[in-house]
């Protein structure tokens, strides 16, 4: 028996009375896992459902290819957006009818900044947080459009001040760099004090910890589908908007889709009522059906369920790094406190992407972001407490050998 083996015999031993006691265990086998890999990158891509495969195969070979353009009528294909608009929904606290399944992350960002601006013309400032460079670069570009001024704080630095002033704020609602979870309850309610709009991203956040933004009374959210929802690279984002801004909100993007009649093709546009004035153009129906298929994951597993076990999860990473890291100068950048992480752990070392490289070689699949951080995402619907212990004990090996300073671990791919 090896030292090692030895050393993390009682973690070990810890894990598999976890896992015997886990009432997810079964989830796990819905997904597409391969053989021999440590998969804590659902923060990034989320694994693939076992359906997916299938559903792909009668959208091709059914849908398409015998029903053809029927399908639109009798495979729902255009209700497609709001159906899983609300399937979305309950996983985030929204109730139904707010939320609309379409276009990309960016997209509905841009959507949902610019609309939400243009509900406080008489506010010109925008105030986002230091998150995912895309919500940076589309409110600026928002400021560009509307002559607006942009502040970029973090979400903990919001003052009413900033609110009375701000036509809208837009935080993540987890860092994408640190995981760390922000009020969101706390954060809209200082931000309506002011008088402004709240805008949350929930990218790294949806299916993975509870998200109530009917509760906290949020006005938008975006959020992509392709982390932990499952939905495949690529996947369609989401755009949920309070159903009393629905009526007032004008969309910039006013694609036929969205029209109060589409198929009446008039040369003017009338929004729709409801949310599917949220819809641009013809939606991405195959991928919306890998999506279909990926949502299925929450069938048997509620989101307090996934919360307590992400939890327990990122808790052994932190314990693991106190004890066996330290000598080896790594630091947990993820809040320590449960109620500020989201499900992942970021820790901080100056050699972080050749080591997220060596343990790709070992099978155990992360990723880097800069300057300094080794991003580990725990998606509770597939991973095992024995997982965990496992890509610790792996990450331990790496940094003892110092395997990750061989030269083909120090060249950087063009995604990281």
């Amino acid at each position: 028996m090896s030292s090692d083996h030895t050393r993390f015999a009682p973690l070990r031993a810890a894990a598999v009375v976890a896992d015997a006691d886990d009432p997810l265990a079964g989830c796990r086998a819905r997904f597409a896992l391969p053989d021999n890999v440590i998969y804590l990158d659902g923060n990034s891509l989320g694994a693939m459902h076992r359906d997916v495969p299938d559903a792909l195969a009668d959208g091709l070979g059914r849908q398409w290819s015998r029903d053809l353009i029927g399908s639109w009528n009798s495979n729902g294909w255009w209700r497609l957006p709001a159906v899983l608009g609300d399937r979305i929904g309950t996983l985030i606290g929204a109730a139904s009818g707010q939320v609309i399944c379409g276009d990309s992350t960016s997209v509905q960002a841009f959507q949902a900044l610019l609309g939400a601006a243009r509900l406080r013309p008489d506010r010109r400032l925008l105030v986002i947080d230091r998150g995912f460079p895309t919500d940076q670069y589309l409110a600026d570009s928002v400021a560009r459009l509307l002559g607006l001024d942009v502040i970029r704080i973090e979400p903990d630095g919001l003052t009413d001040e900033l609110a009375r002033r701000a036509a809208v704020v837009s935080f993540s609602l987890v860092d994408y760099r640190s995981g760390e979870l922000f009020d969101a309850a706390a954060i809209t309610n200082r931000v309506h004090r002011g008088g402004a709009l709240m805008l949350w991203d929930l990218s790294h956040a949806a299916g993975a910890l509870p998200v109530e933004l009917d509760a906290i009374e949020a006005d938008l959210a975006i959020g992509c589908t392709y982390k932990y929802l499952n939905g495949g690279p690529g996947a369609p984002a989401y755009l949920y908007v309070a159903r009393r801004l629905i009526g007032q909100l004008d969309l910039p993007l006013t694609g036929w889709h969205g029209h109060q009649q589409p198929f009446g093709l008039t040369e003017s546009y009338e929004p729709a009522a409801s949310i599917e004035r949220g819809r641009i153009g013809t939606p991405p129906i195959l991928s919306m059906l890998a999506l279909q298929a990926g949502l299925r994951g929450f069938d048997e597993a509620s989101i307090s369920q996934l919360r307590r076990k992400s939890l327990a999860l990122t808790a052994r990473v932190i314990e693991f790094a106190d004890e066996w890291l330290t000598d080896f100068g790594v630091e947990v950048a993820t809040p320590r406190q449960p109620e500020r992480r989201g499900s992942q752990i970021a820790l901080r070392s100056p050699h972080a992407y050749p080591i997220s490289q060596a343990l790709i070689a070992r099978g155990v699949i992360g990723d880097f972001r800069e300057p300094d951080l080794l991003r580990l995402g725990f998606a509770p619907l597939y991973l095992s407490h024995s997982d965990v212990v496992q890509a610790m004990t792996e990450l331990w090996q790496v940094l003892d050998s110092q395997d990750y300073l061989d030269e083909r671990f120090q060249h950087r791919l063009a995604v990281t």
